[in-house]
């Protein structure tokens, strides 16, 4: 099996692959001070609940933008699973060739999705990933990752908005279902949430057209979402052509796949490591 982490500022995404495909996946949230051993139980704990042995991975990959969480979780898969993850960075096998002025600011995050929508879609493609930053990445048909914009989330607008202002109250992120409203909560939830959906809405039609100029086959330019809240913002916007919330998981496995047979085996010997910490019994569900 497969062990896979997308560590975001916000959540952290993992999942268990078994011969290529997804069959568990968690979320939990992203706390730097959080120790390997914590880590460790967590993970044991959840694959207990689900009846998964631990001694059953036979990797682990990690893409990150929280570099305080890379070696909680590095030194994790060492003690737990025995083995030296594969982190998504330098050096790594992607496919992509990368057109940013400096390629190493691209987040790693932007990478594995990058790859994941061009492997199960193909280009021109517009990914547009709704979490703690929304961000918008524009990949042609030959691999070229263009570049693309950052904006803040919708969490992170919300959180400005309460801290900022003196009486405005923090509120739920939903639909209020008009935009005209009568109170104040349901009017700061139509400015966040359908602002958002129109920033969307207008980046990515200037990201197809800038784009379309790429399409060498002429190819229609797609939009991919994915993210925490893709669904919300799919059911405002006429612009998103698929919503795929494992794509950074599924980039993972990728990735993975084109990169496993090379480097040092990462396998971790009993004289390196000490015994497996024992794992507790899985019922299942």
């Amino acid at each position: 099996m497969l062990l896979a982490f997308d560590v975001g500022n916000t959540n952290i995404v993992l999942g268990v692959f078994r011969d290529g495909a997804l069959i568990q996946n968690w979320r939990m949230e992203t706390f730097n001070s959080r120790s390997a051993d914590e880590y460790g139980m967590i993970i044991n704990q959840l694959f207990a609940y689900e009846g998964l042995d631990p001694r059953d991975v036979d990797d682990v990959i990690i893409s990150t933008v929280v570099p305080s969480v890379l070696y909680s979780i590095q030194h994790m898969s060492t003690k737990y699973f025995r083995r030296r993850a594969i982190v998504v960075g330098p050096g790594i096998k992607t496919g992509l060739i990368v057109k940013y002025d400096n390629p190493g600011q691209v987040g790693a995050d932007r990478i594995v999705n990058a790859v994941a929508a061009l492997s199960k879609y193909g280009g021109p493609l517009v990914i547009v990933d709704l979490g703690t930053a929304t961000t918008f990445c524009a990949v042609t048909e030959d691999w070229e990752y263009l570049g693309g914009s950052i904006a803040p989330g919708l969490k992170i607008s919300s959180d400005a908005l309460f801290e900022k202002t003196a009486k405005l109250p923090r509120v739920e992120l939903e639909e209020p279902g008009m935009t005209i409203c009568k109170n104040t909560s349901e009017s700061i939830q139509s400015g966040l949430v359908y602002g958002h959906m129109g920033m969307i809405e207008y980046l990515c039609k200037r990201m197809k057209a800038e784009l379309a100029v790429y399409a060498k086959s002429g190819k229609p330019v797609r939009v991919i979402a994915t993210g925490g809240i893709a669904y919300m913002m799919n059911r405002g916007v006429s612009c998103i052509d698929h919503v795929d919330k494992m794509l950074t998981l599924e980039g993972l496995r990728y990735i993975y796949e084109k990169n496993k047979k090379y480097g040092p085996n990462r396998k971790i010997s009993p004289e390196e490591q000490p015994e497996m910490p024992e794992i507790a019994e899985g019922t299942g569900r």
